[in-house]
C-alpha cells in the first residue's frame, strides 16, 4: 500500500505527464486550425504554462525515483563513511537551495494574486493561478528533500539511490 508520501510524489508525477498531454492537444487543436482556416487563441502561452508546470511537478516525482542527474563515478568509488558524509552535505544544500524557490515561488504566486497581474496574450489570465504550479512543484521537491534527509539522518541510503547503476554502458 503506498504511503501518503509516495501518493504525494505519484500524484506530481502525473500531473506533470497530464501537462504534456495538454501541450499536445494544444499543439494539434494548433495544427487542425491551421488546416481549417482558424487560430487558437493564446496556444502558445498555454503550451508554456504547461511546460512550466510539468516540470515543477515532475521535480519530486523524479528525485524520489532517483532520475536526477547524479555523479556517481566519484560516490561509487567512497566507503560507506564517507559517502554518508557526502550524501548528508548534498542533502542539505539542496535542501538550502529548494527552501529558497520554495519560499520565493510562494512569494511569486503571492504577490501576483495582491497586485492582480494578468498574463499577456490573446487570453489574460490570472498570473498567480499560472504561477501556482510552480509553488506546488517546488513544495513538493522540498518535501522529497527533507524525506530523503530524515531518512539519511536514521542512517539509511534515500530511496533514489537504489536507481543507481542501473545503466549498463554495454548496452548502449
Amino acid at each position: 500500500m503506498y504511503s501518503y508520501r509516495d501518493r504525494l510524489y505519484l500524484t506530481s508525477g502525473y500531473l506533470s505527464g497530464l501537462c504534456i498531454v495538454i501541450i499536445m492537444v494544444v499543439v494539434l487543436a494548433q495544427i487542425i486550425g491551421r488546416i481549417l482556416g482558424f487560430i487558437v487563441p493564446s496556444a502558445e502561452d498555454i503550451s508554456g504554462y504547461c511546460l512550466s508546470a510539468s516540470i515543477f511537478f515532475g521535480l519530486a516525482y523524479t528525485f524520489r525515483n532517483g532520475g536526477h542527474i547524479r555523479v556517481t563515478l566519484l560516490v561509487q568509488t567512497l566507503g560507506p563513511k564517507a559517502r554518508f558524509v557526502q550524501e548528508v552535505l548534498v542533502l542539505a544544500i539542496g535542501l538550502l537551495l529548494a527552501a529558497f524557490v520554495c519560499w520565493y515561488s510562494w512569494y511569486m504566486v503571492w504577490e501576483s494574486y495582491v497586485f492582480e497581474e494578468l498574463t499577456q496574450g490573446y487570453i489574460p489570465m490570472p498570473l498567480w493561478a499560472v504561477q501556482l504550479p510552480v509553488g506546488l512543484g517546488a513544495t513538493g521537491l522540498l518535501l522529497a528533500l527533507v524525506d530523503a534527509a530524515a531518512t539519511m539522518l536514521r542512517g539509511t541510503l534515500p530511496i533514489y539511490t537504489q536507481h543507481e547503476g542501473e545503466v549498463n554502458l554495454e548496452e548502449i
